[in-house]
């Protein structure tokens, strides 16, 4: 969970989560779907389902506890570099150095190092310059110090250089440079997509389907949707997604809205139309399952932010009065 999320955000989750998924055999036979739901709006979803994948091998191999080796560790799905010498210098005290985003913008600074952090070359770098700095003796402890020291002193704006305990060791305050360093290397502007989303009303219910288990938002509910090409009418490109992806000629009732959503690589613009299906039975082309549900309902399904952002505007439309147009 701390992959890429800062603690405060983690600590509700993993509390819940260790309450509903208490030990390795729980979270194994778990439905992937209750596993997502207790991961919904953390972000980066293909964690959730490398553990549970772990999981599932530990518990298959007949030893449903975690490895106390680091490269046995090392083999289960979702293991780096990082969480392997967390786990395994903290947990069974490994020497294994840390070398996360924390710990890498503390020795950029301690070491004056130039080497851009946001380039994948640079984390070997780093990674050896943790080696040489590390406690063999308390590895784990050393490793928490790294990190807390970067997350809560030498941070990435107003570092606390008065409160750090290596400032007089540290080559960029010393050299009056603190705000120099960590370098990164220059990216490109962020894209933009847009995409639109089909809110498909029949009986009192909606449509829902599930992305596929491998790749972005994996295994995640949502409404149909697909792509809107440059300078397409909105209401026909979501006509023809819902024609491709789930079968249906819908006619479109109303136009719900636009909301915005921040990825990690691009900015997702999504509309959203209210439809009512005219012809057709469900037939999926890419969605791996789908379901009718009420409003109330949606509640038991694992979601993803921008559909989140969606539901204010569905909720605030009494359409599910509406008679369907079809009764199949």
């Amino acid at each position: 969970m701390l992959q890429q999320t800062q603690v405060a955000t983690v600590i509700d989750y993993f509390n819940r989560f260790i309450r509903r998924f208490p030990d390795i055999p729980s979270l194994a036979a778990a439905d992937p779907d209750r596993v997502l739901k207790a991961w919904e709006g953390l972000g980066y979803y293909s964690r959730a389902r490398h553990l549970q994948k772990a999981a599932r091998e530990l518990v298959a191999s007949g030893t449903p506890r975690v490895p106390d080796d680091p490269e046995r560790f090392a083999q289960l799905p979702g293991v780096g570099d990082y969480i392997n010498a967390a786990v395994q210098s903290i947990a069974f005290g490994h020497a294994l150095a840390v070398a996360d985003g924390n710990v890498k913008r503390v020795l950029s600074r301690l070491l004056m190092k130039a080497d851009p952090v946001n380039r994948p070359a640079a984390h070997k770098i780093f990674r050896c310059l943790a080696d040489r700095l590390l406690d063999c003796r308390d590895p784990g402890t050393w490793n928490q110090a790294m990190m807390e020291l970067g997350a809560l002193i030498c941070r990435p704006r107003a570092p606390r250089c008065d409160q750090c305990p290596v400032s007089r060791d540290c080559g960029a305050f010393q050299q009056g440079q603190v705000g120099k360093f960590p370098a990164r290397a220059a990216v490109g502007a962020v894209p933009r997509r847009q995409m639109v989303a089909g809110v498909v009303i029949r009986k009192g219910k909606m449509l829902i389907v599930r992305r596929p288990a491998e790749g972005m938002l994996g295994g995640l509910w949502e409404f149909p949707a697909g792509p809107v090409k440059t300078g397409r009418d909105t209401e026909a490109a979501c006509r023809e997604a819902l024609l491709r992806t789930v079968g249906l000629t819908v006619t479109i009732a109303a136009h719900l809205g636009r909301v915005r959503h921040a990825y990690t690589h691009f900015t997702l613009d999504l509309d959203a139309c209210l439809c009512r299906p005219l012809a057709g039975r469900v037939r999926l082309n890419g969605p791996e399952a789908f379901a009718w549900v009420r409003f109330d309902e949606l509640s038991k399904y694992p979601l993803h932010k921008a559909v989140h952002k969606l539901l204010p505007k569905v909720r605030a439309l009494p359409v599910f009065r509406l008679p369907p147009v079809l009764p199949f």
